[in-house]
Order: C-alpha cells, then structure tokens, then sequence
C-alpha cells in the first residue's frame, strides 16, 4: 500500500479516508492535522533567501542562504510575538532553538514570506526575479 493523503474538505474525503484507514495494515500509521506550508511557497521562500544572501550583508559581511533563513525566521518569531529560545550550547555558544520552517501552517508561511519582503523592500534588496519567477507578481 502506498502513501495517501486525504484534504478532509468534505463527507466523500473523509469516507474514502476513513476506508484507507481501515484498510491499511497492521503497523501502518495515521496522522491528522492542518495543511503545512507548500511547495510552491517553499520555493519562493529558498529563492528570496538566495536573492537577499547574493545582494544584502548583515553585520558587515556575506551570509549564506542558510544563515539568512535563520535570521528571518527567529527574526519573524519575535516579530509576530512567539519570541526566542536561547539555550547555551554543547559547547558553550548560545543557540536559538527557533520553529521550523518545514512544520509552519501555510498561514505562518505566508506571514514568514511577507516579513522577508518587508524586510527587502526597507532594506533595498530587489526580489523581483524570485517574486515572477515563483508566481508572487505578474510579469509587466
């Protein structure tokens, strides 16, 4: 049996769901819960973080892509009121245990995107190519 997944949006979705359910074998496993964000703002997300790590510096130097998704997203947090984790390290360092990206709602993904454009838009970093590359804005 392969993977499915049921948008439980209506009585048919939820039969057939519960049908799967009943179904499946012993040890298989069953997860309810909201939609996570998609691929399609995945996307857009990695190529706004590309965009600001080829274009912006923070603290007078370059960053990656990765470390710049790490600044918007605790950035993001304390900025919509979930605040910061800060726990000293294995080593010693401080490490801000932030939420993850991959588990945020399509509403909290949503709002994450329209901090990083705020964010580029005050600090003048164009994002044009990745907003009509990945569907954000019509091309003119």
């Amino acid at each position: 049996m392969e993977n499915q997944v049921f948008q439980l949006s209506h009585v048919v979705a939820r039969r057939n769901a519960a049908q799967a359910v009943m179904a499946a074998p012993d040890g298989f496993m069953v997860k309810i819960g909201p939609r996570t964000r998609s691929t399609d703002q995945n996307a857009l997300l990695h190529a706004l973080f590309g965009e600001v790590a080829k274009k912006a510096t923070w603290g007078g130097r370059r960053l990656t892509l990765d470390q710049w998704k790490v600044l918007f997203i605790s950035g993001h947090a304390i900025a919509t009121g979930l605040g910061a984790d800060m726990v000293p390290g294995l080593e010693n360092e401080y490490v801000n245990i932030r939420e993850s990206s991959a588990r945020m709602s399509i509403a909290r993904m949503t709002s994450l995107i329209e901090y990083v454009l705020a964010w580029c838009a005050e600090n003048g970093v164009d994002t044009h190519e990745a907003r009509i590359r990945y569907g954000h804005e019509v091309a003119a």
